[in-house]
Protein backbone atom coordinates (compact mmCIF):
# COMPACT_ATOMS: atom_id res chain seq x y z
CA UNK A 1 0.00 0.00 0.00
CA UNK A 2 1.22 2.99 -0.74
CA UNK A 3 2.37 5.73 1.77
CA UNK A 4 -0.74 8.01 1.18
CA UNK A 5 -2.95 5.65 0.84
CA UNK A 6 -2.19 4.25 4.14
CA UNK A 7 -2.64 7.97 5.84
CA UNK A 8 -5.97 8.20 4.58
CA UNK A 9 -7.27 4.37 6.23
CA UNK A 10 -5.70 5.57 8.95
CA UNK A 11 -7.15 9.09 9.47
CA UNK A 12 -10.62 7.20 8.34
CA UNK A 13 -9.90 4.58 11.30
CA UNK A 14 -9.57 7.07 13.50
CA UNK A 15 -12.61 9.08 12.40
CA UNK A 16 -14.79 6.32 12.83
CA UNK A 17 -13.54 5.65 16.81
CA UNK A 18 -13.64 9.07 17.71
CA UNK A 19 -17.03 9.61 16.07
CA UNK A 20 -18.33 6.38 18.35
CA UNK A 21 -17.28 7.87 21.52
CA UNK A 22 -20.28 9.56 22.07
CA UNK A 23 -22.51 7.09 21.86
CA UNK A 24 -20.69 4.85 24.55
CA UNK A 25 -20.84 8.28 26.85
CA UNK A 26 -24.45 8.65 27.09
CA UNK A 27 -26.18 7.75 29.63
CA UNK A 28 -29.63 5.98 30.06
CA UNK A 29 -32.64 8.40 31.62
CA UNK A 30 -33.60 5.83 33.83
CA UNK A 31 -30.47 5.33 35.76
CA UNK A 32 -30.78 8.69 36.10
CA UNK A 33 -33.75 9.54 37.00
CA UNK A 34 -36.86 9.10 38.62
CA UNK A 35 -39.97 8.39 36.79
CA UNK A 36 -42.37 10.05 39.08
CA UNK A 37 -43.10 13.92 37.46
CA UNK A 38 -42.46 16.80 40.36
CA UNK A 39 -43.42 20.43 39.29
CA UNK A 40 -41.18 23.64 39.99
CA UNK A 41 -41.89 27.00 39.88
CA UNK A 42 -39.13 29.55 39.97
CA UNK A 43 -36.79 32.11 38.40
CA UNK A 44 -34.24 31.20 36.03
CA UNK A 45 -30.75 32.39 37.63
CA UNK A 46 -28.30 30.58 34.41
CA UNK A 47 -28.70 28.97 31.08
CA UNK A 48 -25.99 26.76 29.53
CA UNK A 49 -27.17 26.08 26.06
CA UNK A 50 -24.38 23.29 25.20
CA UNK A 51 -24.23 19.77 23.74
CA UNK A 52 -24.90 17.13 24.77
CA UNK A 53 -27.83 18.08 26.65
CA UNK A 54 -29.11 22.31 27.80
CA UNK A 55 -28.77 23.14 31.54
CA UNK A 56 -30.49 25.75 33.05
CA UNK A 57 -31.05 26.51 36.60
CA UNK A 58 -34.12 27.90 38.83
CA UNK A 59 -34.47 28.99 42.35
CA UNK A 60 -37.27 27.54 44.16
CA UNK A 61 -38.79 28.18 47.18
CA UNK A 62 -39.06 25.48 49.19
CA UNK A 63 -41.82 24.69 52.07
CA UNK A 64 -39.74 26.42 54.61
CA UNK A 65 -38.85 29.93 52.71
CA UNK A 66 -35.39 28.62 51.99
CA UNK A 67 -34.52 29.24 48.16
CA UNK A 68 -32.89 26.29 46.71
CA UNK A 69 -31.07 26.58 43.42
CA UNK A 70 -32.42 23.69 41.21
CA UNK A 71 -30.48 22.41 37.82
CA UNK A 72 -32.65 21.34 34.92
CA UNK A 73 -31.43 19.22 31.86
CA UNK A 74 -32.39 19.39 28.57
CA UNK A 75 -32.67 18.13 25.53
CA UNK A 76 -29.55 18.50 22.55
CA UNK A 77 -29.62 22.38 21.34
CA UNK A 78 -30.40 21.39 18.40
CA UNK A 79 -32.88 19.05 19.00
CA UNK A 80 -35.35 22.03 20.76
CA UNK A 81 -33.97 24.12 18.10
CA UNK A 82 -35.83 21.88 15.73
CA UNK A 83 -38.83 21.87 17.92
CA UNK A 84 -39.15 25.57 17.84
CA UNK A 85 -37.17 26.12 21.43
CA UNK A 86 -34.57 28.51 21.76
CA UNK A 87 -32.11 29.87 23.60
CA UNK A 88 -33.84 33.16 23.34
CA UNK A 89 -36.94 31.24 25.44
CA UNK A 90 -35.03 30.90 28.79
CA UNK A 91 -34.50 34.68 30.28
CA UNK A 92 -32.98 34.54 33.27
CA UNK A 93 -35.17 36.67 35.63
CA UNK A 94 -38.38 34.97 34.16
CA UNK A 95 -40.25 32.81 36.38
CA UNK A 96 -41.00 29.53 34.62
CA UNK A 97 -42.92 26.27 36.00
CA UNK A 98 -41.41 23.25 35.34
CA UNK A 99 -42.73 19.45 35.01
CA UNK A 100 -39.67 17.37 35.69
CA UNK A 101 -38.08 13.83 36.91
CA UNK A 102 -35.77 14.34 40.00
CA UNK A 103 -32.59 12.88 39.99
CA UNK A 104 -31.98 9.56 41.98
CA UNK A 105 -29.26 10.89 43.79
CA UNK A 106 -31.53 13.69 45.58
CA UNK A 107 -29.00 16.27 43.98
CA UNK A 108 -31.42 19.65 43.02
CA UNK A 109 -31.11 18.08 39.51
CA UNK A 110 -34.37 17.07 36.88
CA UNK A 111 -34.59 15.92 34.10
CA UNK A 112 -37.02 18.81 32.67
CA UNK A 113 -40.53 17.67 30.51
CA UNK A 114 -42.47 21.11 29.85
CA UNK A 115 -41.66 24.51 30.71
CA UNK A 116 -44.55 26.92 30.95
CA UNK A 117 -43.06 30.21 30.15
CA UNK A 118 -44.62 34.00 31.83
CA UNK A 119 -47.52 34.56 29.69
CA UNK A 120 -48.94 30.59 29.86
CA UNK A 121 -47.30 29.02 26.65
CA UNK A 122 -45.39 26.17 26.99
CA UNK A 123 -42.56 23.88 25.29
CA UNK A 124 -41.29 20.47 25.48
CA UNK A 125 -37.53 20.43 27.26
CA UNK A 126 -37.12 16.73 27.50
CA UNK A 127 -38.73 13.70 27.40
CA UNK A 128 -41.39 11.81 29.37
CA UNK A 129 -40.21 9.44 31.83
CA UNK A 130 -38.91 6.42 29.99
CA UNK A 131 -37.57 8.46 27.33
CA UNK A 132 -40.61 8.91 25.24
CA UNK A 133 -41.46 11.31 22.53
CA UNK A 134 -43.98 13.67 23.99
CA UNK A 135 -47.50 13.36 22.32
CA UNK A 136 -49.44 16.58 23.28
CA UNK A 137 -46.90 19.50 22.65
CA UNK A 138 -49.31 22.44 22.04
Amino acid sequence: MKMPKLRTTLWACAGLILAAVPILAHHSFAAEYESKEVTLTGTITKVEWTNPHIYFYIDVKDASGTVVNWAVEGYPPNTLKRTGFTRDDLKVGDTVTITAYPAKDSANRVAGREVTFPGGSKKFAGPAAGGAPPTDAK
